[in-house]
Parts: C-alpha cells; sequence; structure tokens
C-alpha cells in the first residue's frame, strides 16, 4: 500500500508536470497516470489503495470545497443571488431531463432508469470547477458581475438536488427500503412527495452548520489560540471539515459539502485574517489532495466498458450538455445583467463532470439495477470527454468571453512571484543592505536580485561584493547584476525589467538644513520609482 502511494504521488506529480509543458491542463496527465497504473493497464496500484479510494477522494473533495467556500464573496453573491440559485437547479433538472427522454429511446429504459442515469451525468465536478473558478478570480475575469461566484454557489447547490434524487431513484428500483412515511393523523406521504422537504432542510441544515463550525474554528484558532501556526490552523479546519462530511452521511438530514463551503464563507466574514491564513494552508493541501484525487480517478475508471458504448454516450453527452443544460442556463440568465458572451461561457465554465461521476457512477450496477453496466460505461465516458475539456476550456475561453475586472485579495489567493531588488555599492553600507535584503526575503519566500551599477572599473572591490553577496545569501534564490550607467535610471529600469516588487537601497548621512537629501541617488530613486523603496542608513 505504501508503495502504491509513492507511484501515485511521483508519477502523478511528474504527469500533470509534463501535461503542463505540453501545455495541456495538468489533471489530463495525472487521469492519464491513472489509467496506466490502475488495474486496467499497469496493476500498479495496491488493492488495499484501491478500497480505500472513495475515502482519499472524499478528503479531496473536502479540500477543494473549503477553498470554494473560503473564495466566495457575500456581495458579488448578493448582487447575482437570484442567478446563482438558478444555476443550483435549472440546468441540472434539464440535464437529467433530456438525458432521461433520449436514454428511454436509445437504450429502453424506463423513466426511472433515465432519470437515474440523468443524475448520474448531470453532476458537475467541484474538482475541476472550483480551481478554475478560483483562479478566474485570481486573475480578475468576471469578477466585475461576480460570474465565478454565481458558477460556485450553482454547482454546490446542483450537486445537492441530483444527489437527492439519485438516492431517492435508487431506492425506488432496488426497493430496499420504505416507500414513503406516515404523518400524525395517518396523512402519508410518498418518497417523491418528502423530495422537496428533504432539499430544503438539507440546504438549510447545511447552511446552518456551516456557520456554527465556523463559529467554532474562529473560538478555537483566533480567540482562544489553541494553534501556534498556520499548518496547525490548516490541520484543526481540515478536521472538522472532513468531521462534516462524514457525518452526513451517517446524518443525512443535511448536506455535508455545502456545509464545508458554508463554513469557509463564513469564515470570511467573521476573521477574515484567520481565512486568510487557512487560504494558503489549503492551497497546499490542495497540491497534494488533486494528485490524489485524479490519479485515482483515472485507475477506478473502467476501459473494457466503454467500447460497446462510445458513440451513444457521446451522442447522450451531447444532448444533455447542448441540449438540456443550455435551457437551463438560458432560463437561470433570464433577465439578468448578463451579456450574450458571458452567457456563453457556461459552456465551458460549468459542464465538466469527474468527482461526482467516480464515487457514484458503479452504485446502480452494484445494486443490481437493469442497465446498470451502461450506467458505469456513461460515467467513465464522461470523466474522461468533459474533465480535461473543462479545465482546458476555463482558461482558455474567459479572456474570449468575460470582462476582467480589479483582484479582490481578501477573497483569493493570488500567486504571485516575489522579487527583491538590493541597489548596492562597494562601501561598508552594502553589507548592511545585504542584511536587511536577505531578512526581508527569507520573511516573504522572495527571489532577490543584487544590482550593482558600475561606475569606476575596479575588479577587486566588485569581487569582494560578489563573496559578500554569496555569504548573506546562500540559503536565498539571487542573482547578481553588474550594470555600466547613470545609477537611478539603471536601478529603475532593471526594476521593472526583472518585475520587481520592492527596492531596498541605502543613504549615507549627508543632510542639508531642511533635511533634504537634493542630488542624491536616494532622493532621485524616492522621487521617481513607482516602486516602494526601502532605504537603509549608514
Amino acid at each position: 500500500m505504501l508503495e502504491s502511494i509513492i507511484w501515485i504521488l511521483l508519477l502523478g506529480f511528474f504527469g500533470g508536470q509534463i501535461a503542463q509543458r505540453l501545455r495541456i491542463p495538468a489533471l489530463v496527465g495525472m487521469v492519464l497516470v491513472g489509467i496506466v497504473l490502475g488495474p486496467q493497464v499497469g496493476n500498479v496500484i495496491a488493492p488495499e489503495t484501491l478500497a480505500i479510494a472513495a475515502d482519499l477522494r472524499t478528503m479531496a473533495v473536502m479540500v477543494i470545497l473549503m477553498k470554494a467556500g473560503l473564495g466566495l464573496d457575500r456581495d458579488k453573491l448578493a448582487q447575482q443571488g437570484s442567478v446563482a440559485l438558478r444555476l443550483g437547479f435549472l440546468p441540472a433538472a434539464c440535464e437529467a431531463i433530456a438525458i432521461m427522454l433520449i436514454s428511454v429511446q436509445l437504450f429502453q429504459f424506463d423513466w426511472a432508469t433515465g432519470l437515474l442515469l440523468g443524475c448520474v451525468l448531470g453532476a458537475e465536478s467541484p474538482a475541476v470547477i472550483v480551481p478554475g473558478m478560483l483562479r478566474l478570480k485570481s486573475l480578475g475575469w468576471g469578477v466585475k458581475k461576480g460570474i465565478p461566484d454565481a458558477i460556485l454557489t450553482g454547482s454546490a447547490l446542483s450537486d445537492v438536488l441530483l444527489l437527492l434524487v439519485f438516492s431517492l431513484l435508487l431506492a425506488f428500483l432496488t426497493q430496499t427500503t420504505e416507500t414513503g412515511v406516515t404523518l400524525i393523523g395517518g396523512l402519508g406521504l410518498s418518497p417523491l412527495q418528502l423530495l422537496p422537504l428533504q432539499i430544503v432542510t438539507q440546504i438549510s441544515l447545511g447552511v446552518v452548520i456551516g456557520w456554527v463550525t465556523a463559529r467554532l474554528l474562529v473560538s478555537l484558532l483566533a480567540r482562544q489560540n489553541w494553534t501556534d501556526n498556520a499548518v496547525q490552523d490548516g490541520l484543526i479546519a481540515a478536521g472538522l471539515a472532513l468531521l462534516l462530511v462524514i457525518g452526513a452521511e451517517y446524518l443525512p438530514i443535511f448536506s455535508g459539502y455545502l456545509a464545508v463551503m458554508g463554513t469557509g464563507f463564513f469564515l470570511i466574514e467573521l476573521d477574515a485574517p484567520l481565512a486568510r491564513r487557512l487560504r494558503g494552508s489549503f492551497d497546499s493541501l490542495w497540491a497534494i489532495a488533486q494528485i490524489i484525487l485524479f490519479v485515482l480517478l483515472g485507475a477506478s475508471i473502467q476501459l473494457g466498458v466503454l467500447g460497446d458504448t462510445f458513440w451513444v454516450g457521446l451522442l447522450v453527452l451531447g444532448v444533455g450538455t447542448l441540449g438540456g443544460r443550455s435551457l437551463g442556463w438560458y432560463l437561470s440568465t433570464l433577465g439578468s445583467n448578463w451579456t450574450g458572451r458571458e452567457r456563453l461561457f457556461l459552456l465551458p465554465g460549468n459542464s465538466a463532470k469527474a468527482t461526482v461521476q467516480a464515487a457514484i457512477g458503479a452504485i446502480p450496477l452494484s445494486q443490481g439495477v437493469a442497465g446498470g453496466e451502461i450506467i458505469l460505461a456513461l460515467s467513465a465516458l464522461s470523466i474522461l470527454v468533459t474533465a480535461p475539456l473543462g479545465a482546458w476550456a476555463i482558461p482558455t475561453f474567459a479572456p474570449k468571453l468575460l470582462e476582467r475586472g480589479d483582484i479582490d485579495p481578501t477573497k483569493v489567493s493570488v500567486s504571485r512571484r516575489t522579487v527583491l531588488l538590493a541597489a548596492v555599492d562597494t562601501s561598508p553600507l552594502a553589507q548592511q543592505i545585504l542584511i536587511k535584503t536577505a531578512e526581508l526575503a527569507r520573511r516573504s519566500d522572495a527571489e532577490v536580485i543584487v544590482l550593482h551599477v558600475i561606475r569606476t572599473d575596479n575588479p577587486a572591490a566588485l569581487q569582494q561584493l560578489r563573496q559578500q553577496t554569496r555569504r548573506n545569501l546562500a540559503d536565498i534564490r539571487y542573482q547578481f547584476i553588474a550594470a555600466p550607467g547613470p545609477v537611478p535610471a539603471t536601478i529603475i529600469d532593471i526594476a521593472n525589467t526583472h518585475q520587481v516588487s520592492e527596492i531596498i537601497m541605502g543613504k549615507r548621512d549627508h543632510y542639508l538644513p531642511n533635511n533634504l537629501l537634493i542630488g542624491s541617488v536616494s532622493q532621485a530613486i524616492l522621487e521617481k520609482s513607482p516602486l516602494p523603496v526601502v532605504i537603509i542608513e549608514a
């Protein structure tokens, strides 16, 4: 089992990196690695690992849903609230109904089995959509109208709806549970009549439990200070979030996935600094969780059952997405301020399937439902086709269809390479500048450019400066540049060329009576630089 985990992590990581270098979404490489390692091809993954694959996928989905919640914007949701609510029900319902209608014709399913297939294929994948939408938010695409927030919320709500209907239909087809309930007074309700109540209950309790969990996290981590660092904060938050998901399986009166997402959302409102720390922790967790999730997705795909249903399966997916789901998108955005191009973005941005299909696609077959092998085959096909397409299409079409707005760094993690520029000469002040630069670089995990503007030819002094740099920045990635030219202009040009975040430089105590440094290099940089400047005094 340990060897299997090593294969999954190492080959999954490098498979994703190779895919990215070929300008293909990383998850494609990870899924392909899973297929190669899985029982259908290489049979490298131990049966014990495959036996807990569902639990590992649940952990990974928990991480991505917490990331989604920590990235939601209340103001944008209020702006697009009705659209987000409609996106949570109409596209999924229309797609499920369209798939039911065509499957009755193509596979001779009864309506219940056809709708069961529609629920499986209609569910959206948080593993593809959530990181895609959060990346769009970090780049500013669609944020002005809150389009990524509406898609994130709608995706979570639609999965709640489809999973509830799926469980109801499965019980009806297998007749393993009671057919209804009897209320006080002898009034009986069928499972279909109970469905609206179940939906409202699961969503409402999911939101309430998410709020309670967020309050508990704020109390433990921010007020009572039970933890010492961000790693421990992330550990406690992940443990409670996973408890919500597992608890919902044993007590299915609330949506565990929605509770996790709600926890992240309410954390932003209750304690924004804590939410920012947890955002960084869950970003790190996702770097590992996504490898496990997508490699195991690939390993679970049954290649042998795809052959007979491949082309007809593509037809079913096309009818469901281009027919049913498109109608749902149109109805969801009707009367909104979305433009035609923004509505069109829903096709690449809200169609990917992977996580839910991998989790429930095999259940009908295992429960003895007639046509279960077809449902399993189409579940695998939907993963193979829509997950890579969605991961590729979201970043590809967003710049073409959405408007770019200002990024809100309080709602998303903005991944940015930090570069500091240390401007030094051959005076004793260079040592102080290098020490301060090293201190700042270690705090922010930054890279450093050490710049010496050559004014006189002194090879010995230049070599000594290189040695000082090597000694003070031994544990920091740096680049030493020696360039001729006017000092202020050269410093600013190099800073702009290398997209520097800050300039660190020194000044000597040559003050005029009014305490100004007229004509000095420091004063010139302070007046002309568009970047922050840190001044080290001799």
